[in-house]
């Protein structure tokens, strides 16, 4: 499996568990990623995204999405796109 930057949090809402990302590249629902920081390490599927409190099929560069986590992230944990390789 490889592993593709595309995008960094910027910000963490622990009661809704959501993070806020600044993506770098693509990113679909479906899509597999994997977060990675300094005490977080965790891979998850796109369940739903958000831009602007609206619900989209997909994100490009660029855009500030919300997605719901299934843990803790922090502030700068990098965003990897998990394809099979």
């Amino acid at each position: 499996m490889a592993e593709h930057p595309v995008g960094t949090v910027s910000h963490y809402y622990s009661k809704l568990e959501v993070a806020g990302i600044e993506l770098s590249g693509e990113l679909e629902v479906g899509d597999t990623i994997h977060i990675l920081g300094h005490t977080s390490d965790f891979t998850q599927t796109v369940a739903s995204i958000q831009i602007e409190h609206e619900t989209v099929d997909s994100a490009k560069a660029g855009d500030p999405i919300a997605v719901k986590v299934d843990e803790r992230v922090r502030v700068h944990d990098q965003i990897l796109l998990v394809t099979p390789d």
